[in-house]
């Protein structure tokens, strides 16, 4: 009898408290975080920043139009294809913001004003919204915006302005990067050629020819420590990028020094610094693993260093991203974290294998 009522007593109790609650099984992360796609998205914004205001110093209003209209671009582009299709209302998450600046800042200063605007809805609507949005795109949308005005602009994607600052009242003169210097003279057969001239200091500095956000490495550097001490980004897929494009180039270098450039060259010339921390490391298009990400950056710089000495374009960062964005999924398919609980059930094995 006791039993008995005991076991109505905790049906009763039971009844009042409700079904117990069901466990729910998730994908990782468990935890929720303070940060948000927005917030996540504007630091981004925040951390090209100084690229930006260094491109504004060096190549004046001609790069500013061109930001202008890029980010103006995607922000349309976004809201058009929102208002055809009726899904969502994204433009203030700041993703569509974040692919226009990036865009621009791979484009030439100067550039004529229609090379932004297609580059924008090729970036938003080809690249990204008919992959099903913000979350989805296999691709990198600016790095794959610029890859196909390259190919299909090839004159207006390679006409670089001389840097001048931004109040500066004289007409900017055309000329080469340094990068373009190093392909002609390695196709006429001269070695390095003006490459060897190019000051290291200047480079770094931002004082060069090239794409608008590409030109300073102390910009750039800036706001990559910024986003590393978000923790938005980590340095593995930087390191292993940079690390395997010096230390090729650098073997190179060492074996015929007349032929191949120094490393430091490849380092602060052309989109080296803005590929590895800015548009390798996207969340969306690189793998999730840390060893597949250390993978990732080993492919981008092999590849970046064989189409920079070997290739027929001067610079091969774009390509070389966009080539292992295809390859992500595979790196995740193939190289996963240990399961939870796994090496633990390896060690007891381990002892009664022993025990017997």
């Amino acid at each position: 009898m006791a039993e008995q009522a005991v076991a109505e007593k905790e049906e009763k109790k039971g009844r009042l408290e409700g079904p117990t609650p069901k466990l729910i099984l998730t994908s990782s992360p468990h935890q929720l975080g303070a940060d948000t796609i927005e917030r996540i998205m504007w630091s981004v914004v925040l951390s090209l920043l100084p690229a930006t205001l260094a491109g504004l110093y060096f190549f004046g209003w001609g790069a500013l139009y061109v930001i202008v209209i890029s980010v103006a671009s995607t922000l349309a582009a976004e809201a058009l294809y929102q208002k055809i299709s009726g899904h969502g209302n994204t433009i203030k998450d700041g993703s569509a913001a974040v692919t226009g600046l990036l865009l621009a800042l791979t484009l030439p200063p100067g550039s004529p004003w229609w090379l932004s605007v297609i580059g924008g809805f090729f970036a938003i609507i080809i690249c990204k919204q008919l992959y099903g949005g913000l979350g989805f795109n296999p691709f990198n949308p600016a790095l794959m915006a610029r890859v196909f005005l390259l190919i299909a602009f090839p004159l207006q994607m390679t006409t670089w302005p001389a840097p001048r600052s931004l109040f500066s009242g004289i007409d900017a003169k055309t000329g080469a990067t340094p990068l373009g210097d190093l392909q002609v003279a390695r196709l006429i057969g001269k070695g390095i050629g003006k490459a060897a001239e190019l000051n290291l200091l200047d480079a770094f500095i931002g004082n060069i020819g090239g794409s608008i956000g590409e030109i300073s490495a102390i910009a750039l550097l800036i706001g990559a420590a910024y986003l590393l001490y978000k923790q938005y980004i980590t340095w593995h897929i930087p390191v292993s990028m940079i690390g395997t494009v010096m230390v090729f180039s650098g073997i190179f270098w060492v074996i015929d020094p007349g032929k191949y450039v120094n490393p430091v060259f490849h380092l602060f010339t052309g989109g080296l610094i803005i590929g590895a921390f800015f548009m390798a490391t996207d969340m969306v298009t690189c793998p999730v693993t840390l060893k597949g990400q250390l993978l990732f950056g080993f492919g981008c710089g092999l590849i970046t260093v064989i189409i920079r000495m070997w290739g027929g374009y001067p610079e091969g960062v774009s390509f070389a991203i966009v080539l292992m964005n295809i390859l992500s999924p595979m790196i995740d398919r193939y190289i996963r974290p240990v399961r939870y609980g796994a090496i633990k059930n390896q060690i007891s094995k381990v002892k009664n294998q022993n025990v017997m």
